[in-house]
């Protein structure tokens, strides 16, 4: 169903399949990384979902949003930067609110240049990330670390379980998703049956990203990624880190991550972040929560 804006020849409707193109070029001319994939989970998702701004015909904006079983998380805010300040991203603001309205717990992460039409809405600050780049190489990292290894998909059902309780929230078929489409990314550690932690991450147009990265403490975070890396010798690698470890940054920047910037993790209202952000030492991206 399309709706008029008002917004003087902008029209909202919903996007699908066939769209993704559009989304793709709306994603290249800000410099994003996603890929198409990244585009479909949003499609494919149980409750998920994504609007199109279009003006004379063309895509100009695009908004994406997911229903974890706890919480919905808004994304893939992107408006074409020859028609922004027009009012584009506020209309696709209120077009995914207003889908999420049965919703409890929204939330989103922010880049500064977004962070003020947020608030407009009503989200507010929960906590600062980072987004850190670098070219590992392999040399730098532990070639074998006892009690890691790769995870596979029977593994999968103890995952769920813990990430559940870490998350806040049930992202299974997101979390599935990343395994078939990033093997050599996804590694687990554990300590006799029970899960100490566990990492995933995919391709990208510009780099890998690396996450979540999920780990009862810095060590163990720290043996995840040492190990996805030592098998990814060189390869340009993004993670996106709350600001709440620092020695966990440190040891991130020890093998030469830089900072490339900053964003915020915003939850609408009076709404506290589900789960246990402490044991989460990577995020799945501003994409996915």
């Amino acid at each position: 169903m399309e709706r008029n804006a008002a917004t003087p020849g902008l029209a909202i409707r919903a996007m699908a399949a066939e769209d993704m193109a559009a989304g793709m070029r709306l994603c290249r001319a800000s410099n994003w990384n996603q890929l198409e994939d990244d585009w479909r989970v949003f499609l494919s998702s149980t409750g998920g979902g994504g609007f199109l701004a279009c003006k004379e015909g063309r895509v100009v904006g695009t908004v994406a949003f997911l229903r974890y079983d706890g919480f919905a998380w808004i994304a893939m805010m992107l408006v074409d930067p020859q028609e922004r300040g027009a009012g584009i991203g506020a209309r696709l603001m209120e077009e995914a609110l207003s889908v999420l309205h049965d919703v409890d717990c929204i939330g989103l992460d922010a880049t500064p240049m977004g962070e003020p039409l947020y608030r407009h809405f009503g989200f507010v600050n929960e906590y600062a990330l980072v987004r850190m780049q670098a070219s590992v190489e392999a040399a730098v990292l532990e070639a074998s670390v006892p009690g890691v290894r790769r995870l596979r998909r029977e593994d999968l059902s103890d995952v769920l379980r813990r990430d559940r309780e870490v998350f806040g929230a049930g992202r299974g078929e997101l979390l599935a998703s990343l395994l078939e489409r990033a093997p050599e990314c996804a590694w687990i550690a554990k300590d006799g049956a029970a899960v100490r932690g566990y990492t995933f991450g995919r391709p990208g147009w510009l780099y890998h990203q690396l996450g979540p990265v999920v780990a009862e403490d810095s060590g163990t975070a720290r043996a995840l990624v040492a190990r996805s890396f030592s098998e990814l010798d060189g390869r340009l690698f993004a993670i996106d880190a709350p600001r709440l470890d620092g020695e966990w940054l440190a040891w991130l920047g020890s093998i030469g991550f830089v900072e490339e910037r900053p964003f915020v993790r915003m939850f609408r209202h009076s709404h506290a972040h589900p789960g246990r952000i402490a044991r989460q030492y990577a995020i799945a991206g501003p994409e996915f929560g």
